[in-house]
């Protein structure tokens, strides 16, 4: 299976105002380990070893553009 990266959210602002929200009145540890479970929680959803491999790579290349 390919990993999907063309737009496929119907309401992207919306997510992205609920994982803003998710953070709201962690502190910085709080919300590194909630970032940690989503992710873990989303790759066992996903439960596809080539696909997650595909979006780690992607992240890790991107990663490295941030100066």
């Amino acid at each position: 299976m390919k990993l999907n990266t063309a737009p496929n959210m119907a309401q992207p602002d919306e997510f992205y105002e609920r994982l803003i929200g998710m953070h709201r009145d962690l502190t910085p540890a709080q919300s590194e380990a909630a970032n940690a479970a989503l992710i873990l929680l989303l790759a066992n959803h996903i439960g596809d070893l080539d696909v997650l491999e595909q979006a780690m790579k992607i992240a890790h290349e991107d990663a490295r553009q941030v100066s």
